[in-house]
Formats: C-alpha cells, sequence, structure tokens
C-alpha cells in the first residue's frame, strides 16, 4: 500500500459529504434504478431535456465526472479511491456506449474523457486484485437491467 496523506483523506471525505447531499442522493438512487439506455436515441426519448430524469443524469454524470478528474490528476490516490469507490465505475458502464456519439455530436474527444480514464484505471485495478470480476460485475448488471 502507498502512503496516504491527510489531504486526501480530507479530499475524500469531502467528496463523500457532496454524495450524501438531498439532491444528489436522489439523483443517484435515480439513475442507478432507472438509467439503462442503450443507445443516444433511446436516452432522448426516454429522458427528454428539461425532464426531472435529464437533471438528473446531468447531475450525477458531471458529480462523477469532477471526482473523476480530481482523481486523475493525482489528488487522490487511486487505491484509496477505488477502494470505495465502485458507483463511478457502474455510471461509466452505463454511458460507454453513448459517448462516442456525444463526443461526435459536440466535436469534442474530450467529453467525459475523466470518467473513461479513471474507470479504466479502475478495472486494472480490481482485475489485478480479482481477476475476472469485471466481466462478472458486467454480467451481473445486465441480469439486473429491467426487461423491456
Amino acid at each position: 500500500m502507498s502512503a496516504i496523506t491527510y489531504e486526501e483523506v480530507n479530499l475524500m471525505l469531502r467528496l463523500y459529504d457532496m454524495r450524501r447531499e438531498a439532491r444528489l442522493r436522489q439523483a443517484r438512487s435515480w439513475f442507478l434504478d432507472h438509467f439503462h439506455p442503450l443507445s443516444p436515441d433511446e436516452m432522448m426519448e426516454k429522458f427528454a431535456p428539461g425532464s426531472d430524469e435529464y437533471n438528473n443524469i446531468r447531475m450525477v454524470l458531471s458529480y462523477w465526472d469532477m471526482v473523476a478528474s480530481i482523481v486523475n490528476r493525482g489528488l487522490i490516490n487511486d487505491e484509496l479511491f477505488f477502494e470505495s469507490n465502485g458507483e463511478i465505475w457502474v455510471v461509466w458502464d452505463r454511458i460507454r456506449s453513448i459517448v462516442p456519439t456525444w463526443r461526435a455530436a459536440f466535436k469534442n474527444p474530450t467529453v467525459f474523457l475523466n470518467l473513461e480514464e479513471a474507470c479504466k484505471r479502475l478495472e486494472a485495478w480490481r482485475e489485478k486484485r480479482a481477476p475476472g470480476s469485471n466481466v462478472a460485475m458486467r454480467q451481473m448488471m445486465q441480469q439486473a437491467r429491467p426487461k423491456i
């Protein structure tokens, strides 16, 4: 294990406190229970801009992208972060098939790049500690997806 600073621990605790804010908690809960689109078109059809659902999506994605940016800059040790923040991976997994369309539409290859990079490292870290766990988690999430 690498050395962790008090600043990193304090930043982790502040990020955790932010996650506990009532509106963000509500958005996260909704996202985990209801956000399962397979394409950008399906997302726009189900969650129109300006709707409460769309606002939940924006809140969750912006929070986790901000957190990923902090982690990617080394302000929090990867291992410290990865040990207790699996939700970021679930969020990325839910949007990873949609992101290429967003990047093309916005002509911006960096859209959600923070999330992607942090989650690639998280997957590598997890695979090193528990080989096969990424595949198993994706299979579990697929089975838990509501049947349409």
